[in-house]
């Protein structure tokens, strides 16, 4: 008996215990309960030649602040969220050269600059720019991606969860409460490893030739043209960095100079006495080193046979003037016969085009443009772009700012009339004026449907180099692309030169939670401690409480078991 009322006590333990394991559990999980959970995008990470910049953590766990303003607050605990359109950039300038420790920082970007929003209206687009969003932008990301910053940086797109944290947030530090174990608020917490470095970077171009027409008496190679586009690009979140117009725009317009000229060379009635070249190249935002690589694996007879090279690089703004920028002299042949060429085309268009003569010096490494890359190896070559001046390096190359919703389809399509018509007149020796080969309405018309599906396409797929396999989709897609309206063509893959080191970790799950002071906690632990002291009296009592009335109605031993 005394066994089985034993075993009564232990079970009888047991479930109390339980129970009170399960209401200290559904406690626990009610105030842990997460308040929203966003995806973030890193600040990028790399070094050159062993110097580090951007950001060098990626791990939060940190609470939440919203102005680095507060006096004398101690935000090392702290991660900052500023919309971006409240960035105090002098403040956040001397955070970073100062060093003035921070727990991590979170900045909101609009939707509107989200790739996938569906508001990509032009009014849209010049209200931002009235703002001066994209000066703050530009600013902001040259410092962000220039300086090594020891703290994570983040970035995220806003919503109404998010809102409403922040304007929670924004009243706690408005009294001067800084966020605190003792004040409670909310919690930021990411679970990302800490950054590991990349594997050199694989660079691929992809080429593809339209034969010009030879006749037997032809001894000779005919002259080439070439037309290139550097594809990839470089942002402050590399998640981000879509290069809708740098240099998203220069591919889709090289894409469509290929399909409108293969309609002409696919009859040898029309096909012209030049071969075209059409290169996508990569290693755009590092110095063009992939052109680099590209033209020396080019055969040098091929290379000698190119008359000169035209380079589209952000050619889809909403402004209506575009640039010429050559190494060589203007009074140059070839230089003068395009420009004219293209002068004489953009009256017709409406447009204004200007021309940029900048040298290169041969003993720096350093390039500004695509074609001072073909102007080292001796070949004549301009850049068309809307951009009037040399961007530096690792810069507007894919920026945030760079969307969809701020490339003009019109502009693409003007830019592509302006090199098919300027290539086809030279082409078919037809310089003067009113002599419309690519005619609206004609079935040698540009197709505004296939820039725009295009553009589409290239606006969802951020093309950082280091962060592309070798297999990647969006490189397939290109060359089959390619290979519908040329012949020949071949991809060439390379690595990155090793001056260049990245890091991964680039995106992030970041989930917010709302925690509660140290008051409330230690009130809980109170509760709980007090509700398990009376637990366990009331199992003595009540246990001991049983054997006394058992005991009553036990039998006493024999005498001869007291004798024994």
């Amino acid at each position: 008996m005394a066994m089985t009322k034993g075993r009564q006590r232990e079970m009888l333990e047991s479930v109390y215990s339980c129970i009170a394991v399960f209401f200290i559990f559904v406690a626990c999980v009610e105030l842990c309960d997460a308040a929203t959970v966003v995806d973030v995008y890193r600040l990028i990470q790399y070094d050159i030649s062993g110097v580090p910049f951007g950001s060098r953590l990626a791990r939060l766990n940190h609470h939440v602040a919203y102005s680095p303003f507060i006096p004398g607050a101690d935000l090392s605990r702290a991660v900052v969220i500023i919309p971006i359109r409240e960035v105090n950039i002098t403040f956040l300038r001397e955070c970073i050269t100062q060093k003035k420790a921070l727990g991590g920082l979170l900045l909101l970007l609009p939707q509107k600059f989200n790739s996938e929003s569906k508001d990509d209206s032009k009014e849209g687009g010049q209200m931002y720019k009235k703002e001066g969003m994209q000066n703050i932008l530009t600013e902001l990301e040259k410092l962000l991606i220039n300086a090594a910053i020891p703290y994570p940086v983040y970035f995220a797109f806003e919503d109404e969860k998010i809102d409403a944290i922040l304007a929670e947030v924004k009243k706690k530090d408005a009294i001067g409460q800084s966020p605190t174990a003792t004040t409670g608020g909310y919690k930021a917490v990411t679970a990302n490893p800490e950054p590991r470095k990349l594997a050199p970077a694989t660079i691929t171009n992809i080429q593809g030739w339209l034969p010009g027409l030879r006749t037997d008496g032809d001894a000779n190679q005919l002259p080439t043209i070439a037309i290139v586009a550097s594809y990839d690009t470089f942002g402050a979140a590399p998640a981000l960095s879509v290069g809708s117009d740098s240099n998203g725009s220069g591919v889709v317009a090289l894409l469509e100079i290929a399909r409108l000229f293969s309609r002409l060379y696919s009859n040898p009635k029309t096909r012209g006495r030049y071969n075209i070249l059409f290169g996508l190249t990569s290693g755009g935002p590092y110095n063009y080193n992939g052109t680099m690589k590209w033209l020396r694996s080019l055969d040098q007879r091929v290379r000698e046979s190119i008359d000169y090279a035209i380079c589209l690089n952000s050619i889809g703004s909403w402004n209506n003037e575009l640039w010429v920028h050559v190494s060589k002299p203007p009074e140059n042949a070839y230089i003068k016969q395009v420009f004219e060429s293209f002068s004489s085309v953009a009256e017709e268009l409406g447009v204004q085009v200007g021309l940029k003569h900048k040298k290169i010096n041969i003993s720096n490494p350093r390039v500004a443009w695509e074609h001072e890359q073909f102007s080292r190896v001796r070949v004549t070559a301009l850049t068309l772009s809307e951009l009037s001046a040399a961007p530096g390096l690792l810069e507007s190359t894919g920026s945030l700012f760079d969307s969809r919703q701020f490339v003009n389809d019109t502009a693409v399509r003007r830019s592509v009339k302006l090199v098919a018509e300027s290539l086809g007149r030279h082409i078919y020796a037809h310089p003067g004026k009113n002599i419309e080969i690519f005619a609206d309405g004609s079935s040698l018309a540009i197709n505004p449907f296939y820039i725009k599906s295009w553009l589409n396409f290239l606006s969802q797929t951020p093309r950082v180099a280091p962060f592309l396999s070798k297999n990647e989709q969006f490189i397939s897609a290109l060359k089959k692309e390619l290979a519908d309206h040329t012949v020949e063509v071949n991809v060439q893959q390379d690595v990155l030169d090793g001056i260049f080191t990245f890091y991964d970790s680039t995106t992030a799950r970041l989930t917010i939670y709302q925690v509660v002071s140290v008051a409330f906690d230690l009130l809980l632990l109170l509760a709980v401690g007090s509700y398990l002291i009376m637990l366990f009296s009331g199992l003595v009592i009540t246990t001991r409480g049983v054997d006394d009335l058992i005991g009553i109605f036990r039998r006493p031993p024999s005498r001869k078991q007291k004798i024994a």
